[in-house]
């Protein structure tokens, strides 16, 4: 695995670590402000890990991938949420 995949994917994780946790024990009504803060945590710990390389090149483009895979894994979860409430 090369050093891009290494600094994306345990952000993509996180998200859906995130996601599996406010589902498992936050309430229905308050999950959407539970995701929001765990998108806060993807997006400080993309930076925190690409800066952390101290490697200049590719870092928007590893930057974007992160935040944007994250934000693609959390508005599933949004989904898979809103679809769980309307069967509640």
């Amino acid at each position: 695995m090369t050093w891009k995949l290494e600094s994306i994917l345990p952000v993509w994780a996180l998200a859906a670590l995130g996601a599996v946790l406010v589902g498992a024990f936050s309430a229905s009504d308050e999950t959407n402000t539970w995701l929001a803060i765990v998108f806060a945590g993807v997006v400080l710990a993309t930076f925190g890990i690409q800066l952390s390389l101290k490697k200049t090149e590719g870092f928007v483009t590893r930057a974007m991938t992160s935040i944007g895979g994250g934000l693609i894994i959390l508005a599933i979860a949004t989904a898979i949420f809103f679809l769980a409430s309307l069967n509640a």
